[in-house]
């Protein structure tokens, strides 16, 4: 059954009993934003924040996707479905995309303010992080805009911070796709580039906004893939973009070609806080649409596993692993563990060695780069067991032929990675290390070593009886 909303999905996180309603009285300033992270270190549930200081019959909701348990029910699976099979069933979903239906109105449309009366500080938008820039009302959003040249409509997650009670200021990579939109068609022309800002949509429309689909590429068709149900979407009131209909807050606006406002710094995903306030791009507020006693969607970023990582996991993992597949490589699986938000990639490949290095290396440099690091495992070896992998880059890894380190260009690497210096994240300049754990396919393959584990070094024969009088044994 696909969620139509944030709501149904808060439904069967409680009757799956992975998530806490939190009823008594807590501050918007820090306190919530706290109680998220701690959360999310724990390994715990979400948290809906029913009772907001200063904003009676607002809530909140962090950690919607912050465990694999949560994203499976998002996905309609048992919460304890394995990591490996959530990837091959959003893999599986994802060849069958699903266009939208557009619809005359939406619960997003019971309230409708335009004009004088839009207020920002009306909403219950979060102090996240000490030290952060402002108030973001726009963390775990979706970002809605269109090229105006193909109607290529994209959904991107970009954090907006409340500049003023009508404006927002947004952090938007010069190389994000919303980026690359604004300087061709926009900024050239000194127009003003319409957006729509949605918080609180259904989980799968959200973590199809943190995915790393192509240029030209609309997310919404891939978000009705994943939910095997097409998106109900909706008119904005003052631009022509569509938006979820059922999400719980739709903040329509334009970016100003000639206006720049300070933003950040904030907690940011690779779990520090690395940047300072800096110039962001303006947009002025031109309608909230918004459901009656709404439901914030919001994130804590930090150290893993939160939102962030858990959704980036899976769609980094699969958008890397379909890149590499393009180009002819013989890729078994690859995983993005969350804890290496992003940065770390295990690639799984029938067969290694160096060639197969260098063309998974020219891969990953012919486009922008956020992963830095690349461990490269045979087939033998799970990607998604970290203590299979830590073993074959302990054993298999050759401390001087097995690490390929590369620059990479200016203005391809991610500005946010903590390692990088000040200069190497104004620039986006940095590297990018391989680690081959594969076997050299020079090497005779009666000459390799036999793996000590219980596929590797015992006879079929002695596998099947063991496992057919497991029980007998005494094992459960």
């Amino acid at each position: 059954m696909a969620f139509n909303s944030i709501r149904e999905f808060i439904a069967a996180l409680d009757k799956s009993g992975d998530i806490v309603r939190v009823k008594e009285q807590v501050d918007w300033e820090l306190e919530i934003g706290a109680i998220n992270r701690r959360a999310y270190e724990m390994q715990g549930p979400a948290v809906l924040f029913e009772n907001i200081k200063d904003y009676p019959g607002q809530r909140i909701i962090g950690g919607s996707l912050g465990t694999y348990r949560r994203l499976a029910i998002s996905l309609d699976l048992d919460p304890d479905t394995p990591v490996s099979a959530i990837h091959h069933e959003y893999e599986k979903r994802e060849h069958k995309p699903l266009k939208p239906a557009v619809v005359e109105t939406g619960h997003c449309k019971e309230n409708i303010i335009t004009g004088n009366d839009i207020d920002l500080s009306c909403f219950a938008a979060p102090m996240v992080h000490d030290g952060d820039g402002g108030r973001y009302l726009g963390t775990w959003d979706i970002v809605i805009t269109k090229d105006p040249e193909t109607n290529w409509t994209n959904w991107g997650m970009y954090r907006f911070m409340i500049n003023s009670p009508q404006t927002l200021s947004g952090d938007a990579s010069p190389v994000s796709h919303l980026g690359l939109i604004l300087r061709k068609h926009f900024l050239p022309q000194n127009k003003r580039f319409p957006m729509a800002l949605v918080i609180g949509a259904d989980p799968i429309c959200h973590m199809v906004a943190t995915a790393g689909y192509g240029i030209g590429v609309d997310e919404a068709d891939y978000a009705g893939a994943l939910r095997k149900a097409p998106v109900e979407l909706v008119k904005c009131e003052t631009n022509d973009l569509l938006v979820p209909a059922h999400a719980e807050m739709v903040v329509e606006g334009e970016i100003l070609p000639d206006g720049v406002a300070p933003e950040g710094p904030f907690g940011e995903y690779p779990g520090y806080r690395t940047g300072i306030a800096r110039t962001g791009i303006l947009c002025r507020v031109t309608a909230i649409t918004h459901r009656s006693d709404p439901i914030i969607s919001m994130i804590s970023l930090g150290v893993p596993v939160d939102d962030s990582s858990v959704a980036a996991a899976l769609t980094a993992g699969i958008s890397i692993k379909r890149r590499l597949l393009k180009h002819g490589l013989a890729v078994t699986d690859v995983y993005a563990p969350p804890a290496g938000v992003t940065h770390l990639i295990i690639v799984g490949v029938k067969s290694g060695g160096a060639e197969t290095i260098k063309r998974i290396r020219d891969v990953f440099l012919a486009r922008r780069v956020m992963v830095n690091k690349v461990i490269v495992v045979d087939e033998d070896v799970d990607v998604y067991d970290l203590g299979q992998v830590m073993h074959a880059f302990a054993v298999k890894c050759h401390p001087i032929n097995g690490i390929m380190i590369s620059q990479v260009p200016a203005g391809k690497a991610n500005m946010l990675t903590p390692c990088y210096s000040y200069e190497e994240r104004r620039d986006l300049k940095g590297g990018l290390d391989i680690f081959d754990c594969t076997w050299p396919p020079q090497w005779p393959k009666e000459t390799l070593p036999v793996k000590s584990s219980f596929q590797g070094i015992y006879p079929q024969e002695t596998q099947d009886m063991v496992l057919a009088k497991w029980k007998q044994y005494g094992f459960k």
